[in-house]
Order: structure tokens, then sequence, then C-alpha cells
């Protein structure tokens, strides 16, 4: 039955519908066509008022083209107005008559399958039970619903409870048009159970692929589904129960003859017995992944039992659990979020993703719009195992202890030979051929410079297929550049030096994390100067009363070339043009090259500037940086004082200033590969929007960004052949939006489980909030939980709580007393910056951005790594 025949007729038969026609019967009808044609599967017989129905109905349905325009301009937080907006729609379709020819179609359909039967009449929205979005409770389902007058009176509910308060607002909140969704209803035989519940064919707790959940009670199902009854559980693996637990089920729901439900009182004995047999669960398990196979994604099921026989009356992908990197292979995998490790865990459109595995000094396989590197060959061997850890315990203690429980299973990381050669981090030694000699960095970036100087040169003649040639090149160079040991050197030597001077005075004067102090405002840190830069645009800016006025309305991105016009503007104007030609390429997420950039939308910055002008004196960039540095060196002297009056202490004293000097000379290079990076990547991004931009003219695209759901190889291929799969780019789209709605995990296994850490200490008081201290010091103050830089509003002694901060967020850190992430690591970009800023804070806290609210005070204490919520 092909989808044109569906769109003229307001009914179909279950068995006449599949996968193919959801705009014709929408998500959930669609399913239980397809699962009716799976060989062994039993599906309840129905049929499908269609979309063509609902639309016919819609139409007639008096003021709805203004009510749903009036619905599109809303905030999806404007509950009270969604509300009674919502609620005039859903009573204009109760009381919209249904047409005659439906009527007649209705009656007809339930003549053949039991004039007098009862039947569930349940909304299949078109958006609903697909593989990006379940939609689950969304809209209403009716059961046990006798008659066709009652039947059709309950097809009008359902089409109306496409525009309940919770549907409209989920659709608000994911972009989805009031328009584009559509409501079919499925009206089928009602089944009465014996025992029914739910079958999820992967965890939904852990995601283990190979691992099937079903929960079990007597009567319908809606008992369990509402809360009413805990259900038995089963957990099954590998066609065996390996775990079990049998409820007291005291109530059940069950069907009133004439039509509805009511609740009834369990008896005795019956509470305690398993709603199930061990047998029975092994065969519901074995007939859901037969329906996963068909649909190609971990299913949750619902099923009911009538006489030893399973029948199935819903299925729908299980759209919360993380995708899992494919693999060419059968092997068992460990992977390893990259986002965590730079700060950046959003999702990233597949131009970016490929961008980044291209210029990626490690293979990176990408899932759910994330990044994740292979760790199983460096954690099956022993010796690789040990320095691996311990190098992954310093930047970030949850992904360690996550390693650790999974390695101590002993069930999925086999023990391997060493696989010898490079490949994985070292603890120490990377940097013991290098000179403390600040000349190695100045070599360093004069390098980097030249290879941008002769980038930006040769790029500007090559285009069309030239170019992807061209960049593929300029790849090799880039990890040239960034692998070179000298490179390589200079960044281990900072960090080693880190960790050197904050493992010894910890040892010999207790001192913790001292190396937060004796790093703060060292030389050529790249970020941290570029926070202090915009104080200096402040600076210019403070002065003219009309152009603060002026930004504080600012609305767009073009503001600039209106700048000039006020008092002080051309000023103004020539300060944040140079500053955007030293800082322009970075933004937030600056790791996808699809993200806007500062030169792009230069209004992001707005509000910091305002901020700064606000908070700060003239001159405070330079008076901030001599502070920090007086006090690094005060630190310095005050602990070789201390040393010295050690047993040993001369010679103590001489290795500590050895290594105050070396981090010292080495700490700031640390940023510098990151900014050499995105300097680059800035330029790629231009030459690649110019090609955009000609297919856009040629009408190969619609508009340039359709080029950033693209992989740079498909890129490359358009760019050949003027062709383009339209279809390709509006799936990646709305893949790419429901991935934004995932949580990336830190450690995820090939069998799709999710392996979480915790921390395992005893020195965090009672409802404090553990996490990694990265920088020293205790601060007070009010939390300002902020998502998005440019919603920025701070105050003096605000303490800034966030999901991730990578380098574009230092601007804000300038103006905060105090700094809490969710995710990071010691040597991470926030943690550098918040060192060298004098900044207390506490990094990788989970969940910090919903168990802080905004405003509340919190205490940062920055050397033990805890934060508290004060009453």
């Amino acid at each position: 039955m092909d989808g044109g025949r569906g769109e003229r007729v307001p009914l179909l038969d279950l068995r006449e519908v599949d996968e193919s026609q959801v705009s014709v019967v929408g998500g959930k009808a669609a399913n239980l066509g397809a699962l009716s044609r799976i060989d062994g599967i039993r599906v309840p017989a129905g049929f499908c008022v269609t979309t063509a129905a609902f639309r016919q109905v819609l139409a007639q349905t008096p003021s709805i083209d203004e009510r749903l325009d009036q619905l599109s301009r809303l905030s999806p937080d404007d509950r009270e107005a969604i509300r009674t907006l919502s609620a005039e729609i859903r009573h204009s379709i109760e009381e919209t008559p249904i047409p005659d020819d439906l009527t007649a179609a209705i009656t007809d359909a339930l003549v053949r399958l039991g004039e007098r039967a009862a039947y569930a009449v349940r909304s299949s929205a078109t958006a609903e039970d697909t593989p990006t979005a379940s939609f689950a409770g969304q809209q209403d389902t009716y059961l046990n619903v006798v008659g066709p007058e009652a039947i059709r009176r309950h097809v009008g509910r359902c089409w109306a409870s496409l525009f309940t308060e919770r549907a409209v607002i989920y659709r608000l909140r994911n972009g989805i048009d009031h328009r584009t969704a559509q409501m079919a209803v499925v009206v089928q035989r009602m089944v009465l159970p014996d025992a029914a519940g739910i079958l999820f064919t992967a965890d939904p707790v852990t995601g283990n692929r190979t691992v099937a959940t079903v929960d079990a009670s007597f009567g319908l199902g809606e008992a369990l589904v509402s809360g009413l009854v805990n259900p038995d559980v089963f957990r099954v693996r590998d066609g065996e129960v390996v775990a079990g637990t049998v409820a007291a089920k005291l109530r059940a729901v069950v069907a009133v003859p004439g039509g509805g439900t009511r609740e009834v009182t369990i008896e005795g004995q019956r509470q305690e017995q398993p709603a199930l047999t061990q047998a029975q669960v092994v065969r519901l398990v074995r007939l859901g992944r037969r329906i996963e196979a068909h649909f190609g994604h971990p299913q949750d099921i619902e099923w009911c039992l009538v006489d030893d026989d399973f029948q199935i009356v819903q299925s729908r992908p299980i759209t919360t659990l993380f995708p899992i990197p494919a693999a060419d292979d059968q092997e068992n995998h460990v992977y390893l979020s990259v986002g965590h490790q730079q700060m950046m865990t959003d999702a990233m459109r597949p131009l970016g993703l490929s961008m980044w595995q291209l210029t990626a000094m490690a293979p990176m396989r990408a899932a759910g719009g994330r990044l994740f590197v292979d760790a199983i060959r460096l954690l099956a061997s022993p010796t690789s195992r040990a320095g691996f850890l311990t190098m992954a315990g310093r930047d970030d203690p949850l992904m360690r202890d996550a390693l650790e429980t999974l390695i101590d299973r002993g069930d999925f990381v086999p023990t391997l030979p060493d696989p010898g050669g490079p490949g994985g981090p070292t603890t120490g030694g990377a940097s013991t051929s290098i000179e403390t000699d600040p000349a190695v960095v100045t070599e360093l970036i004069e390098r980097s410079e030249a290879s941008i100087a002769a980038l930006r040169g040769d790029i500007a003649t090559v285009t069309g297929t030239a170019l992807f040639d061209f960049l593929l090149e300029a790849f090799q160079e880039h990890k040239r550049i960034l692998g070179e040991p000298l490179n390589m050197q200079a960044i281990m030597a900072g960090m080693e030096a880190t960790w050197w001077l904050n493992d010894r005075l910890h040892e010999w004067l207790g001192e913790k994390n001292a190396a937060d102090t004796l790093t703060l405002s060292a030389p050529g840190n790249v970020t941290s100067e570029m926070g202090l830069a915009l104080l200096d645009v402040a600076d210019v800016i403070r002065p003219h009363p009309e152009v603060v006025a002026f930004l504080q309305g600012v609305t767009h991105d073009d503001f600039l070339d209106e700048l000039p016009k006020v008092a002080g503007g051309a000023e103004a104007r020539a300060a944040i043009e140079a500053y955007l030609d030293r800082y322009g390429m970075r933004c937030a997420g600056e790791i996808d090259i699809t993200r806007p950039r500062w030169s792009e939308r230069p209004s992001t910055l707005v509000p910091v500037l305002l901020d700064n002008v606000k908070l700060f004196e003239p001159g405070a960039a330079r008076r901030r940086f001599e502070q920090g540095r007086q006090q690094a060196q005060q630190k310095a002297q005050e602990v070789l004082t201390r040393l010295r009056a050690l047993p040993d202490g001369e010679q103590k004293a001489d290795e500590t200033a050895r290594m105050i000097d070396r981090v010292r000379t080495f700490i700031g290079y640390r940023e510098y590969p990151k900014y050499g990076i995105i300097i680059r990547y800035f330029i790629y991004k231009q030459a690649l929007l110019a090609e955009a931009e000609r297919l856009v003219r040629a009408g190969v695209v619609t508009e340039t960004e359709d080029v950033f759901y693209l992989t740079f190889q498909e890129f490359h291929e358009v760019v050949r052949s003027h062709r383009v799969d339209d279809e390709l780019i509006r799936g990646r789209r709305d893949a790419f939006r429901s991935y934004q709605a995932l949580t990336p995990p830190r450690v995820l296994t090939s069998d799709g489980e999710v392996i979480t850490g915790a921390y395992r200490r005893d020195d965090v008081p009672a409802g404090a909030l553990a996490g990694v201290p990265v920088s020293a010091g205790t601060v007070e103050g009010r939390a300002r939980v902020i998502l998005d830089m440019a919603q920025a509003d701070l105050e003096a002694g605000d303490i800034l709580v966030t999901a991730h901060t990578d380098p574009s967020w230092t601007p804000l850190f300038v103006g905060i007393a105090g700094l809490v992430t969710e995710v990071g690591g010691a040597m991470t970009h926030g943690a550098v910056i918040a060192r060298e800023y004098g900044l207390p804070a506490v990094v990788s806290v989970l969940d910090a951005t919903r168990l802080i609210r905004d405003g509340q005070r919190i205490r940062v204490h920055g050397s033990d790594g805890y934060v508290e919520i004060l009453p």
C-alpha cells in the first residue's frame, strides 16, 4: 500500500501499513504495521485513521490558523500562556464534527473487526516513535473503548492531544513546527492479558546492548506505565536470565465490561508470584531481538501475555541511548570521550567531526555527534595500562575510576602483549632533553606563525576541487607542526614541572597545589592575554557614554558599521576590530569548525565588554597581571625560604628553584598550540564557505550552512559533481538536533555500556559537591549558572558555574571570583587560565549546572576540590 493512497483515504488497515508511511499514519501505526509483517510476531488487529482525516478536521476547526501562529510565537517557558491557548485549541478540535465519510469508514471497519468488541484508541503522531524522537507520553491513549460512537469520540480526543501542554512545550523546545506535526489515530482490538509490561532490548540504565530488561506485572500494562505497581524486573543476557527481582504486586488495572478500566486488588498469595516464568522471559526477549533486528535500533516494546502467547502492542526506538561508534570488527572496544578532554561536550555537525578527525593526532570515531578514541590496546597491555591510567587520573579522576571499574570486572578488557612503539601517553621523560630556555618557546611560535602565513597566502588562489586536495596536504602540515618533538617537549615540560612542584611541595611542606600560585601571570599565555586584552578594549569604550549606550542596545552583528556614528564610536570600533584581528577566530565550541566565530558574530562579545566597563577601573589589565606576577614571586621566595630550613634544604631549594623557572618558562606555551589550531581552522573555514557560496549561487544547495551537514569527503564530492542529496542533509539536521539532547559519556564500551566513574573520597563534607581541585583558594559568592557566554550578566564577586569552558570563555574569567564546571581536569584550558588569574576553581563537578541554582550562594574550595551550597 503506497503513501499516495493514504493521502486520499481517511482509513487504512494496519496490515496495509509500513515504515514508509509515517507521514500518513504516524510513527506508532507505522511501527505496528511493520511489526505485523515480522515472522512470529503477533499484533492485535486494527486500523489507522490517517493524517488526511486529521487535516480535514483541522481545516474545519474555527480560528485554527490564527491560534497556531500565536502558539508558535510563545516561549517554551511561558507555561500559563501555553496552557490557556493549547486548551482552547483542544476544545475546538473536539467540538469539530467528524466528516460523514470518515464516520462511515470507521463504522465499516468496526463491523469487519467486531462492532461489539472492545478497542484501544491510541494517538500516532508523525514525529512520534522515530529513531531520533520517541515523544513517549506526549499524546493520549484510551483503553477498552466500546461502541462506534465512543470510538469516534475518542478519535477526536486523540487528535486534540496533539496540543496538550506537554506536547506543545516538547515541540517548542525541539524546534518542531506545530504545523508539520500531524496526528493519525490507531484503533486496535483490545487485548485482555494475564500479564503485561515493557521489554527494553538494551539496558535502559547502562546502555548495554547485550542485556535486555523485562518489566512485568499482572493485568493491563497501564498499571506499570502509570506507576501504580512496582513490576517484576528480569535481566537477560545471551538467552539466560542473569538477574531477577519479583516485586509484591498489590494492585492491577483491568478492563471493565462495557468500557473503561479500573484498579483491582490482587489476592494475597498471587501478589508474590512472578508475572512471567523464566522460560517466558527468555522467549519474550527472543521475540524482542527479532523486532530489534528488523528496525535496526534497540527497542522499547510494550507486550501482553494472553494464554501463554505474547502479543506486541507497541515498539519504538530507545532514543535516550548514546550511539556506539561504528567498528569494522567484533572485538571489544573502550571509547573515551574527546569532548571531555577538549572541554567541549556539545554535539558537533558532520563537517566539524570530519575536519577534527582529519587534523587530529590520533584516530577518532564519531557517534552521537561526538568523537571518541579507542583505548582498548593501551588498557589491555599491563605495561602501557599503568602509565595511561596515571595520566588519565591526573586529568580526569572520574575517567580513571570508570576505566579501573571496567578493568576490575575482568569480563571485557583482554590481556594482550605490550603494543610497543608510540601511541599512548607517558608519565615522564618526554621533556628530559629540553633546556629551560625561553628561546625555545620563541622559536616554536615563530615556526607556527611562518607556517600559518604560508597557509594563508597559498590557499587564497585555490578553488573548486583543487581546494580539497590542497587542504588534505595542509592537514598534514597542520599535524607536522603539532607533532614536532620540540613542540611536544615544550608542552610536557610545563605540565611535568607543575606536577613536580605540586607533588614535592606537598611532600616537603604540606602545601596543596603550590603551583597554582607559582604560575600566576606566567609569561606568554595567549589565552590569558586574550582575556586581559578585552579589558584594554573596555578602557577605550568607558570614557564614551554614547558608545556604552549604543552597545547596550546591540541586537545584530553589523553593529560595527553603525558604531562610528556615535561620539567616540570610531575609536571604539578600531579597538574592537584590532581585538578581533588577533582573537576573532575563537568562539565557544571552537573545535567544531561549523561554530560561528567572534569575527562572524561579534555581538557575542558585547555583554562581556559591557561587564568589563561596569566592573573595572582603567588600567585593570596591567595591574592585574602585575599583581599576579608579584604574588608568584613572593610565593617562590616563601617556598624557597621554608625549604632551606629543612634537612637537605639547600638541595631541595635548588631543585625547586629550577622547577619554578621551568614552569614559568613553559606553562604559558601550553595554550599556544590550540591557538594555532584555531587560527588554521578559521582559514580553512573561510575557504570552505567560499565554496559553499558558489554552490548556493549555482543552485546546488539552498544555503551555505547546508554543507555543515556533509563530511569533508562528501563536500568534496558535491563540489565535483554539483549534485547533493537534499534528503541526506535533512536527515543529518534531524539527527544533529536529537544528538544535542544527549549527554556524552566519558567512557563507552562497544557493547554500548556507559561506565560512570565516582569520587571515592572521605574528605568531602556531607551535602557538598565533589570535583577536581584545579586552582587554589576558597571563595564564597553568588552562583551565576551560565550556559552561553553571550547571556552573561555578571556582578563583582560572582562565581561562574557552567558545563564546560574552552579558551573562548576566558574573557569572562577576568570578571568573576571563582569557577565551577562539570567537565575538565587539572591541565585543561579552563583550569590553566583559572590558575593564571588566581581564581579558586573546582572542575568535573557532576551535574553542577542542575544541582546549583542560579543566584544561590556557594563556597568553592579550590584547594580541596569541593563546592558547598550555602543556606
